[in-house]
């Protein structure tokens, strides 16, 4: 065997940000702060203050594999941890604060923190569960002096501002494999406990390379990108690895993620690429819509964490002018495995027919693999019809989970969605598992139903889910929020369903509701609303 004659240098997320400071120095990173005010400050600015928190967090005794929990919104210390912790060779372990407190101390627990950093909002919060702590010797709050509490039930609390003005700048990035572990996320436990999903250097810095790249999320130093994905969730669809490494101008919501503060932002500070879960886009459609707004530079957004409707998708385009990036993930991807770019021969297409590409989740980028099988494992043909269930592997793919169970089966991970995929190779989730509708040994697809409920102009938001029937086992339900203002009557959606789908598909029942409960990163808790109308009576029952 005769091997290549090339330099060997080990993937480090630290590479990024040396990158950074030495090629784009001067690029921009604008956060909207919890304390109300605009920071701005420079990738230069952001590579010497990680250097200064990596010699703090060795001062507090950190070491290789420590785990550093935050709890934090988008930010610029919280980008500033993104890179000072794993770039020492400690772990980065981002926490959901909108999960239960019960959750949250388990977790902590299961991930064994040594230092929780947390924003000034969470306050309360970690005031509530820090006596449940027990693996947590430091706390630190992400603020200065002068924000500090005068009183607080946290022993000890460390203020990060004078952790930061304690050292200098003066630290070298250590060299070590890229095997290493970096950062940790959990998966939502929407079915048991939450799983670690423990990430390397190497997958990171591989994920990093592909989605920046032009078919994928097409991140340049000519785009200023809002990651309104928390960075609490799957490290923000690894923007703030991206933008690092190209240069990007990177501008942080911090806590008000609300329609008119987006949107406020988005102009302000001309922002031409933005990123989040469908329900945050239709606040800030409705806000502009409402208010007779334009985008004046919003170029493209991309959508993912949920199956975006069509008629978002079209929203945005026809009406607004902004290019619609659908894209698909899980924690266990890193998060990345599909994006929705369109194929020459797909572009060319009427809009009508381009809409229906764009609605699928998109083709798998370079680094990952998939396929669709059946109940037996058998592989199942790439026709756009034939729908099993999706599974991955890949360079930054879980192989096993931080507790050392294995999820794969002969080499791939089963995502637990249930797709198709077309002669083109774009894939299109249909449902999850734990989520088709099972009627007569036949399987309804809530997507689709949820996607045409969502298409009336009277309907905010539609979730459908499956309930007990005497003879078809189950038949399908449509929870439905109406938009504000409207009146929309049964009989009125279920006729909108007509020529749509096959007639045994078309939902038995409708209830209205004021709101559909939303899990921690956004998703619609379909669990909560399947206990919620176990009993419901349908009609044809």
């Amino acid at each position: 065997m005769i091997h290549g004659l090339m330099m060997q240098q080990p993937l480090l997320i630290s590479s990024l940000l040396r990158h950074a400071e030495r090629h784009h120095g001067e690029g921009e990173i604008v956060s909207r702060r919890v304390e109300g005010d605009i920071h701005r400050y420079t990738y230069r600015d952001l590579a010497a203050r990680a250097r200064r928190m990596a010699k703090a967090m060795a001062a507090l005794g950190i070491g290789d594999g420590d785990r550093v929990g935050t709890l934090a919104w988008n930010g610029y210390r919280h980008m500033e941890l993104y890179y000072a912790v794993s770039g020492m060779g400690a772990v980065l372990h981002t926490l959901n604060p909108r999960l239960h407190p019960d959750q949250l101390a388990w977790i902590v627990d299961n991930a064994q923190d040594q230092v929780l950093c947390f924003d000034l909002t969470f306050l309360p919060l970690v005031e509530a569960v820090a006596g449940r702590l027990g693996s947590v010797r430091h706390f630190v709050l992400m603020s200065d002096r002068a924000h500090m509490p005068d009183e607080t039930r946290i022993p000890g609390l460390l203020c990060y501002e004078d952790l930061c003005i304690a050292q200098d700048d003066g630290y070298e990035w250590p060299e070590f494999d890229e095997n290493r572990a970096s950062s940790l996320c959990y998966t939502s436990g929407t079915t048991g406990n939450p799983k670690g999903v423990l990430y390397s250097h190497r997958s990171t810095v591989l994920h990093t390379m592909a989605g920046a790249l032009p078919d994928v999320l097409c991140m340049s130093a000519r785009e200023a990108v809002l990651p309104v994905v928390p960075m609490f969730h799957v490290n923000a669809w690894g923007i703030p690895y991206m933008a690092c490494m190209v240069g990007a101008k990177l501008v942080f919501p911090g806590p008000a993620l609300d329609g008119k503060s987006l949107y406020d932002l988005f102009e302000a500070e001309a922002v031409t690429l933005a990123a989040g879960v469908p329900t945050v886009w239709q606040a800030l459609l409705a806000h502009v819509e409402s208010n007779g707004l334009r985008f004046s530079t919003l170029c493209r957004t991309i959508i993912g964490g949920a199956a975006c409707p069509p008629s978002m998708i079209d929203a945005f385009q026809s009406r607004h002018g902004v290019e619609v990036l659908h894209a698909w993930g899980m924690t266990e991807l890193s998060p990345i495995g599909t994006a929705c770019s369109l194929k020459p021969e797909l572009a060319a297409l009427g809009s009508e027919q381009r809409l229906a590409v764009q609605a699928k989740q998109g083709r798998a980028l370079f680094g990952v693999d998939m396929k669709i099988v059946d109940a037996d494992g058998d592989e199942l043909a790439w026709d756009g019809k034939a729908a099993g269930e999706l599974m991955v592997r890949g360079h930054w793919v879980v192989a096993q989970y931080q507790s050392g169970a294995d999820p794969c089966v002969d080499g791939w991970f089963p995502t637990g969605d249930v797709s198709t995929i077309d002669a083109h190779g774009y894939m299109q989730i249909t449902d999850r598992a734990k989520d088709v509708i099972k009627s007569g040994g036949e399987w309804i697809g809530s997507i689709d139903l949820e996607n045409i409920a969502m298409a009336h102009p009277k309907v905010a938001m539609a979730a459908c889910i499956g309930v007990p029937h005497p003879k078809w086992d189950e038949r399908p339900l449509l929870v439905v929020v109406p938009r504000p203002g409207e009146t929309l009557g049964r009989e009125e959606l279920l006729r909108h369903f007509d020529g749509k789908v096959a007639r045994w598909w078309i939902p038995d029942d409708v209830v209205f509701v004021d709101a559909i409960p939303l899990g921690a990163t956004g998703k619609m808790q379909k669990n909560r609303l399947r206990e919620q109308f176990r009993k419901h009576l349908i009609p044809t029952a």
